[in-house]
């Protein structure tokens, strides 16, 4: 049931935040991006849970109200919308 209105409070605040001025939130977002590795991963193992650009990016959501923001949950956002590229050497996405 948390989660549920955690869902329906976090959609409210980035409609609220969208609508109010558009492009910042994207660009709030965007700015915990890490930048780009030299290397790729080796291993599924080496591919970190949290970082600490997720950590910051918690961090300012929960001051911004969000709820279940927690680090590795940004991480994965980060991840599944591309800011991160955590392709390891041998998956066929790479070459």
């Amino acid at each position: 049931r948390a989660k549920v209105l955690a869902i329906i409070s976090n959609a409210r605040l980035t409609l609220d935040l969208i609508t109010e001025a558009p492009g910042t939130f994207d660009e709030l977002m965007w700015s915990f991006a890490p930048a780009a590795r030299a290397a790729r991963f080796t291993s599924m193992t080496d591919i970190p849970a949290v970082t600490p650009e997720s950590t910051a990016m918690s961090t300012e959501l929960r001051r911004l109200g969000f709820r279940f923001v927690g680090p590795t949950t940004m991480y994965a956002l980060m991840q599944s919308s591309g800011m991160v590229d955590d392709h390891v050497e041998a998956c066929w996405r790479t070459h």
